[in-house]
């Protein structure tokens, strides 16, 4: 079953209270990837996503130049962040093995998951945030399995 919501937020703050809540309903072996232009606020959303497993926004910082950050929550549940901007290929990601995370123990966060699609599976929750306005942002949710 597919289940689709949308929010409009008007600034970061609102955009991070939406991540926390859905951070609340994801549990371990969720994948939540994050789709949107440039600058439209996925990490952000990453920002606001932790803080439901106990972990400060302002450890949250792009891994784009590691691929993949990990963040422990107070609950015990690792927190994966993956930033694909710079990957070249699907292989990079292989490589590291990613597809080890997405189907361990932990929630996995990823922006720019269409660079790894190949290797998603099937399932995973869709954000995709829109740039509407200089603070505001559309954001569509598309949970697969009707979490």
């Amino acid at each position: 079953m597919v289940k689709k919501v949308s929010y409009e937020t008007h600034s970061e703050t609102e955009t991070m209270e939406i991540a926390r809540k859905l951070g609340e309903k994801t549990t371990p072996g969720d994948i939540v990837g994050l789709y949107g232009s440039l600058g439209a606020g996925k990490t952000h959303f990453v920002k606001g996503f932790v803080q439901a497993f106990g972990i400060p926004p302002e450890k949250v910082n792009s891994p784009t130049f590691n691929l993949i950050q990990e963040y422990q929550g107070v609950n015990g549940i690792s927190i994966f962040h993956f930033d694909c901007y710079r990957l070249e290929s699907i292989a990079e990601a292989l490589e590291i093995g990613a597809e080890e995370y997405f189907y361990g123990d932990g929630v996995s966060i990823i922006e720019w998951p269409e660079k790894i699609s190949g290797i998603l599976p099937d399932g995973i929750i869709r954000v995709t945030i829109t740039v509407t306005g200089r603070n505001s942002r559309l954001i569509q949710i598309v949970y697969c399995n009707s979490n």
